[in-house]
């Protein structure tokens, strides 16, 4: 609305990102003082290294500020039905997972699982109807054109696996939003090589500006925790971002970090309960805590360490990108 405005009385590009900058750290900063007291408590975690220290501090402050993500970009961005079903989408995620927060008893894993599953299929159908010229996947200059229902079943699988990575590598102060910063960030930046359209770019600016701001809350020792409710929507969204650079490939790179973080424990767990398998037993999941409990790196080792990793893989893969 704002961005439809701004082009009719001719004011510049800059000053529209300026403005846009501008709101969405401060009014997520605003709305993340203001409601914070309506947030449920963490029970802490059992199995988790250290996770009983967690317990007492607010949880599912992701419901504030993927709302604030979603009310502006419905403010500042120009109408576009695509758009608008992402939102829709994110929000529901952030949903269940906020129900999950707040309730009593956890939800299964076959509970959230379906559900994330559910809400997965719905995205990849979306993208699909909207980018039928994207159902592809490349590497360099070999492309492979794949039928829109193939690869809405592929994009299903990869939404839910970036659900699933993002909100088990939610241990740590700090970690999942810095580590998500750094690839909206690398994807900003790919987003201009591979000429997105902006407002997808814009999108990805609001979303790494609200996460900024709960950084603020959440850096160590932090008062506030995104829980599922943030985690599931960063993932879901950080999918979606992959999918519109044209190959979801990128994930393995931009991505890679999150991934290994969060994947090599849902790989570990499947293989004992499903095919009775014992595989990296020597390794503790999530990675971050085998860090933390076996290597002895303080919090902070784990989160700068991760950042750098992730920082020159992105960075090597930008520049091939420009070649």
């Amino acid at each position: 609305m704002i961005e439809w405005l701004f082009e009719r009385f001719g004011v510049s590009a800059g000053v529209f990102d300026a403005l846009l900058i501008a709101w969405t750290f401060c009014a997520t900063i605003a709305c993340l003082k203001i409601f914070r007291k309506l947030l449920p408590h963490d029970g802490g975690r059992d199995f988790a290294f250290n996770g009983k220290l967690s317990k007492g501090k607010l949880r599912g402050a992701g419901i504030i500020f993927i709302s604030v993500f979603a009310l502006t970009a419905l403010l500042f961005i120009r109408f576009n039905p695509e758009y608008l079903a992402y939102y829709a989408l994110v929000f529901l995620s952030m949903l269940s997972g906020y129900l999950d927060d707040r309730a009593k008893k956890p939800w299964g894993e076959y509970k959230k699982g379906l559900i994330d599953l559910i809400l997965c299929l719905a995205t990849a159908a979306a993208f699909v109807w909207f980018n039928p010229e994207l159902c592809s996947v490349g590497i360099a200059a070999w492309e492979l054109e794949i039928p829109r229902w193939l690869f809405a079943l592929i994009l299903t699988v990869f939404f839910w696996l970036m659900i699933n990575a993002t909100n088990c590598s939610d241990g740590i102060d700090g970690y999942c939003g810095s580590l998500s910063i750094v690839v909206l960030l690398s994807l900003c930046l790919v987003g201009r090589i591979v000429e997105m359209e902006s407002g997808f770019q814009h999108l990805m600016l609001i979303m790494l500006l609200v996460i900024g701001a709960y950084l603020w809350y959440n850096c160590e020792p932090s008062t506030i925790l995104m829980g599922d409710a943030g985690s599931r929507a960063i993932g879901l969204f950080l999918g979606i971002a992959v999918a519109k650079t044209g190959n979801v490939l990128l994930c393995i790179p931009l991505c890679f970090v999150i991934l290994l973080d969060g994947l090599l424990g849902i790989v570990k767990v499947s293989l004992i309960r499903f095919l009775k398998i014992k595989a990296f037993q020597n390794i503790r999941t999530p990675l971050h805590d085998h860090f933390r409990m076996k290597k002895n790196w303080s919090n902070t080792q784990v989160i700068f360490r991760s950042i750098l990793i992730q920082c020159v893989i992105s960075a090597v893969m930008i520049a091939l990108l420009r070649i």
